[in-house]
């Protein structure tokens, strides 16, 4: 199913998506659907979807991002394959949702770029697991867009700032529980800006698929429900263009992946 978090009017709400209507559930947050007694409780109440504010799909605890994940990708910013997983942390206050206005100031940065990456989302404390057994972490998956300011993660030499600034972390619009994608290294991307296509990869060219990178990321921290892993994005990023390509004020970037929907974001220069 295809849950989301959503406002009407100043109420906040998590339904299941049917069709153009949105079913409400009796609960508050999507975190009370990751425990493994809670109930799956309807209220009968049906929603408009597009008389909705759809809000970002949770408030991870923590986000962990892969760089590099993708062969072309690494290529075409002139960068070796890693041998591992390249791990970098993303400030959980950079989530936005769908149709929220992602924002910068140019007196940090003027080279704005666009990632879109599959989010996974873990739904139950995971230590030290298998790669057999990592997909039954998961919760669901949900679209990102890996907003990064270039300028800064060349000049930084790490990537904190960069793709941590506030609003820099777009999610959404929908979670796919697992049950309904069964295997996620099968799905495209795609993504555009003022409707032109950029990024048309498939999480089938992961270097790491997604359960090596929760085997792997266990080993290190303790997996928490809510926790948010970026998967790494396909080649076609704004930096490799010729000339380099950035988002600008106006712009409006969208990430769609096979099966689950399409993220879209205006751009604002504050």
């Amino acid at each position: 199913m295809k849950l989301l978090r959503y406002a009407i009017g100043d109420e906040r709400y998590v339904g299941v998506l049917v069709g153009d209507e949105i079913m409400r559930l009796g609960i508050s947050s999507m975190a009370e659907l990751m425990g493994a007694d809670t109930a799956f409780v309807e209220t009968g109440i049906l929603d408009n979807l597009a008389e909705a504010r759809i809000l970002p799909p949770l408030l991870p605890g923590k986000i962990l991002a892969i760089g590099r994940n993708y062969a072309e990708h690494a290529r075409e910013l002139g960068n070796e394959a890693p041998t591992e997983p390249l791990v970098f942390a993303v400030m959980p206050s950079a989530v936005i949702g769908d149709g929220d206005v992602i924002e910068w100031e140019t007196d940090l940065t003027t080279q704005v770029d666009w990632e879109g990456e599959l989010a996974v989302i873990i739904g139950k404390t995971a230590r030290k697991v298998s790669q057999d057994e990592a997909l039954d972490y998961v919760f669901g998956y949900t679209i990102a867009n890996d907003v990064s300011a270039r300028d800064l993660q060349q000049r930084d030499k790490q990537w904190t700032r960069a793709k941590g600034l506030d609003t820099f972390c777009p999610l959404g619009p929908f979670v796919v529980t697992a049950d309904e994608m069964p295997d996620p290294q099968r799905l495209g991307i795609v993504t555009k800006v003022d409707g032109v296509e950029k990024q048309n990869g498939s999480t089938a060219d992961m270097i790491f698929d997604v359960p090596f990178l929760i085997a792997h990321l266990s080993r290190a921290f303790t997996l928490s429900p809510g926790d948010i892993i970026l998967t790494g994005t396909p080649s076609g990023v704004g930096k490799a263009q010729k000339p380099p390509q950035f988002l600008g004020d106006g712009s409006v970037v969208s990430v769609e992946i096979e099966g689950i929907g399409k993220l879209t974001n205006r751009c604002r220069v504050v």
